[in-house]
């Protein structure tokens, strides 16, 4: 049984999607999916990606997938590497891809430098929370996710103009 963790290249935007969708159906928000792979496409390429993935094969079968992108903690002057997505399809679960994945992501986070990774996961999830404290995560005591978008997000921006 072999596991391979290889970045995404610009022929996995199809695939990328696909485990985007299914992450979503999973958490019962497929309908606020409006990505495309022209999208991804953008967010993943060029001369400089705004944003990074990586794809987890099984015996050569793509299995999951995880992306990720930089945010910046001006407490400690690091860079963090925020876990966007992460997600193994449910009949490869159990086979250590997903611990595999997020020691592969810290690896990579402290060879770019990075103070800390950071993901967020729904309250209902209960195994994914009992994943994450299985690898040493805990929650950010006190902190609350907020979130600005749609018409709000149009609204704050035209008071800007």
């Amino acid at each position: 049984m072999s596991l391979t963790l290889r970045p995404a290249d610009e022929a996995d935007t199809g695939l990328v999607l696909h485990y985007i969708r299914a992450l979503a159906e999973y958490e019962k928000l497929l309908h606020e999916v409006t990505a495309t792979e022209v999208d991804l496409h953008r967010l993943l390429t060029g001369p400089r990606p705004l944003a990074e993935a990586l794809i987890a094969e099984w015996e050569g079968k793509p299995v999951g997938f995880a992306l990720w992108f930089y945010a910046v903690s001006t407490f400690n002057a690091l860079p963090s590497l925020y876990v966007e997505d992460v997600f193994v399809e449910p009949e490869q679960r159990g086979r250590g891809i997903g611990r595999a994945i997020f020691a592969h992501l810290a690896a990579h986070a402290l060879g770019r430098g990075c103070g800390r990774m950071e993901w967020s996961v729904l309250d209902w999830n209960a195994p994914s929370i009992a994943f994450y404290r299985s690898i040493g995560a805990r929650p950010r005591e006190g902190w609350t996710l907020q979130q600005l978008s749609g018409p709000a997000l149009s609204a704050l921006a035209a008071r800007e103009s």
